[in-house]
């Protein structure tokens, strides 16, 4: 089961800092059809959130058809977003580790190894379109 987790600090709302992480682990395989999402109550104890944030995302999930509640059971994996290249995740992530710590060596802290990880992968997106 999914445990969700919020930054302040991204400046993404809490709900849909939800549906992305719903979403993140459905492309990686995390989570499958027919998976029980955590309960409303459930997220609202661990995160110390408002029911509405979390009842939003998870619409949110239903009506991009991710996701649909069973009134009395829960809220469940309709639908999943893993494709063919889910095989090549675990070398990848293991060098994306190595990378990762090759950089907490060279003393980056987590939000310049981010910056550094996200400026990269905006500028080779739009090298890709060009």
């Amino acid at each position: 089961m999914i445990e969700f987790h919020l930054d302040g600090r991204s400046g993404v709302s809490p709900y849909l800092q939800l549906v992305q992480q719903v979403r993140h682990a459905l492309r990686l395989g995390m989570l499958r059809e027919g998976d029980r999402l955590p309960t409303v109550k459930e997220v609202v104890a661990r995160l110390a959130i408002n029911p509405n944030t979390v009842l939003k995302a998870y619409r949110e999930l239903e009506h991009e058809g991710l996701a649909a509640a069973r009134p009395g059971v829960g809220t469940f994996v309709t639908k999943t977003l893993t494709n063919a290249s889910l095989a090549a995740h675990g070398p990848l992530r293991q060098d994306l580790r190595r990378w990762l710590a090759k950089a907490h060596l060279a003393g980056l802290d987590d939000e310049s190894i981010e910056a550094l990880f996200m400026t990269t992968f905006r500028n080779a997106s739009q090298e890709d379109i060009a």
